[in-house]
């Protein structure tokens, strides 16, 4: 199984020194990831082809609760873990409680930070801590129409009725 690759952040802490003393170039992402879908699939893999190694922050169920609201995440944060670790893409995912992640940028400083094109410029959280630091940041176009949000929305559409009934 691949739930080896899900760890602390103290645990990836040594991972990090390693690849950063074998110049290896380190891409880090951070989301919900509620519900993956190929929009996700696809972000993670260009992601991933950023660099040598790419470690996904995961947002816990707490704070997706306070960024999303009541009823969020669909999917409890041990199980989002193991599925993004089940990816090819993802070399290794750990689970952060703040509702941004600018701690965990502070502590692991990524070569590459990488966010969907939805989030401008001056909304990504890192952008100025990673730059400063000599890494890049980038921003990966969206998959128009793949989106948690569509699916909820169209499965309480299409279901939601015979579910009453």
């Amino acid at each position: 199984m691949s739930v080896h690759k899900i760890r602390t952040l103290d645990e990836f802490l040594p991972i990090r020194a390693e690849l950063r003393r074998t110049g290896r170039k380190l891409v880090f992402t951070n989301g919900c990831f509620d519900l993956l879908h190929a929009g996700h699939v696809r972000y993670l893999n260009h992601a991933r082809s950023l660099g040598d190694a790419l470690v996904v922050g995961l947002n816990s169920d707490r704070s997706v609760r306070a960024l999303k609201g009541e009823g969020r995440p669909i999917i409890p944060e041990a199980e989002r873990a193991e599925v993004l670790a089940a990816l090819g893409c993802v070399d290794h995912v750990f689970i952060f409680e703040d509702e941004t992640p600018q701690r965990v940028i502070d502590a692991i400083l990524p070569d590459v930070l990488v966010k969907g094109a939805d989030w401008g410029p001056s909304d990504i959280v890192g952008r100025q801590t990673v730059e400063q630091a000599g890494g890049t940041v980038c921003s990966i176009p969206i998959v128009e129409g793949a989106s948690t949000s569509v699916i909820i929305a169209r499965v309480l559409r299409d279901f939601g009725e015979k579910r009453r009934r």
